[in-house]
């Protein structure tokens, strides 16, 4: 098992870029998989990205390809999900996760951060 907390969340402007981290306890790190989701108030929590245990792997949602980029050490215990060129539709509470496989689906994490708010202002 592993826990798992956020940050590096907060407010900024339409096209200004953000790093989030989820730094990770526990020996076992290396063994789950890592993703990121996110939960925009009224709606449903929805997949953004997802990366390997070994970090050879990763996908991430079409809205944001091409703007957010997912990474991980493992000797850090830390997942870092880096964010540019922002969009107001980006506001959320991001999540990251842990599980057993790389997936898209919400079922298959089985470990969850607390969330960490970004805002993103026209």
């Amino acid at each position: 098992q592993v826990r798992l907390v956020e940050s590096g969340g907060g407010l900024v402007q339409a096209g200004d870029s953000l790093t989030l981290t989820c730094a990770a306890s526990g020996r076992t790190f290396d063994a789950y998989a890592i993703a990121w989701f996110r939960q925009a108030p009224g709606k449903e929590r929805e997949f953004v990205a997802a990366i390997s245990w070994s970090g050879n792997s990763t996908k991430s949602a079409d809205s944001v390809k091409g703007r957010f980029v997912i990474s991980r050490d493992n000797a850090k215990n830390m997942v870092w999900l880096q964010m540019i060129s922002l969009k107001p539709e980006d506001t959320a509470v991001y999540y990251c996760a842990a599980g057993a496989v790389l997936s898209i689906r919400e079922r298959w994490y089985d470990y969850w951060g607390q969330g960490t708010q970004v805002t993103v202002s026209s």
